[in-house]
């Protein structure tokens, strides 16, 4: 089953969840805040989508502090702050049925993985 990672009022998570309802597949969606992100769930996604994972436009990473922000220049560092702060992490993250993990809404793209 694809799974939807992100924060329910994300403007752009419930244009990726529409728009797979549309589409006729079923996606199961696991909100950040509310149950929570594994660190070893992260470093997995961290090792496929590396530094891709972390929102550096967002108000959230515009609120850290240098040192905070230059921590997440590694996977440690990247993790811890996901953690801490999931508004820092881009949205959606997709875990599809192959096992392959994407970050963000691309219909095109998801169009060929629905295939």
């Amino acid at each position: 089953m694809t799974t939807i990672f992100g924060i329910p009022n994300c403007d752009t998570v419930k244009k990726a969840r529409q728009w797979l309802a549309n589409q006729g597949h079923e996606a199961r969606f696991h909100d950040f805040r509310k149950d929570g992100l594994e660190a070893a769930q992260f470093g997995r996604w961290y090792a496929t989508l590396g530094d891709n994972l972390i929102n550096r436009r967002g108000t959230t990473w515009r609120g850290l502090g240098a040192d905070v922000q230059a921590s997440a220049a590694q996977a440690a560092g990247a993790t811890a702050l996901a953690q801490a702060h999931p508004a820092v992490i881009k949205r959606p993250v997709v875990e599809w049925p192959d096992g392959s993990v994407t970050v963000g809404f691309d219909a095109t793209e998801w169009l060929q993985r629905l295939g």
